[in-house]
């Protein structure tokens, strides 16, 4: 997800790519990067986080806090940097009281259709964010897709809905083409068919405002095949499975936080 992020803002050229800067652990990994994006990557975090003014945390939640403590004690956290975690259960509080100095803290979920620029992103401020922060929060999310706004309160849900969904949405593309594979069309058409029904369906719900029961209805004729299919899926609890689905996945996320236990 960090090197979305990084295409996202050299492909919106948000900032040049000489004032953008990354790292990760493996020297490899580093060399790859930095020859494929055009910008330096390393694997020493203190020496990146010591020249920049915003700091985007992409690390699996376990690793952020011991990784923000190792910035602290090295000196490389700053009073006036902006910090953007996108780590599920790392809450805005600890983060502020990890890094001290007054530094600001935004909790930020991104999914991974950011990968290419269709990405949906929520924003969280902390308590010292500033509307300054926001907006370089927008700037560097914007480019990957819709950014909305919401109280830290609903970021469990949103990384099960929003962070999850992608995969449950393969799942139904799976199970689609599964179908079509079934009464005989070639894998390839039937996940094209799949993919490009359910996209369409998206976006009718996006362009029209309507509720997707109405435009349900609409594809349900009397007696027809649509209704025979859907009452098909019924029988299979699909609904109640994907809502419970998202509500597992938030629980879980709520978790991913906290230090394993021996």
């Amino acid at each position: 997800m960090g090197e979305a992020i990084l295409k996202g803002l050299l492909s919106a050229k948000v900032s040049p790519p000489s004032r953008l800067h990354g790292a990760v652990r493996s020297e490899a990994r580093a060399k790859e990067l930095t020859r494929s994006l055009g910008i330096e990557i390393s694997t020493d975090n203190a020496a990146i986080v010591r020249q920049v003014d915003t700091v985007v945390i992409a690390l699996k939640p376990q690793a952020v806090l011991g990784a923000l403590r190792a910035l602290v004690e090295a000196g490389a956290v700053h009073a006036d940097q902006l910090f953007i975690s996108i780590a599920a259960g790392v809450s805005i509080a600890e983060m502020e009281e990890t890094l001290g100095k007054g530094c600001a803290v935004i909790r930020a979920m991104p999914n991974t259709p950011c990968a290419i620029g269709r990405g949906t992103i929520v924003l969280a401020p902390g308590s010292r964010t500033k509307p300054r922060h926001l907006a370089i929060a927008h700037r560097v999310f914007d480019g990957l897709g819709l950014t909305l706004e919401l109280e830290e309160k609903h970021f469990n849900t949103v990384t099960g809905l929003s962070g999850s969904g992608p995969a449950f949405g393969y799942i139904m593309i799976e199970a689609l083409a599964d179908g079509g594979v079934m009464m005989g069309l070639p894998r390839q058409v039937a996940t094209t068919l799949a993919a490009r029904t359910l996209l369409g369906a998206a976006e009718m719900v996006l362009a029209t405002g309507r509720h997707p029961a109405s435009l349900k209805d609409d594809v349900t004729t009397p007696a027809g095949c649509t209704i025979g299919g859907i009452l098909a899926l019924e029988d299979g609890g699909i609904r109640s499975t994907l809502a419970r689905g998202v509500e597992r996945a938030a629980r879980l996320a709520a978790d991913l936080g906290r230090p394993t236990k021996d």
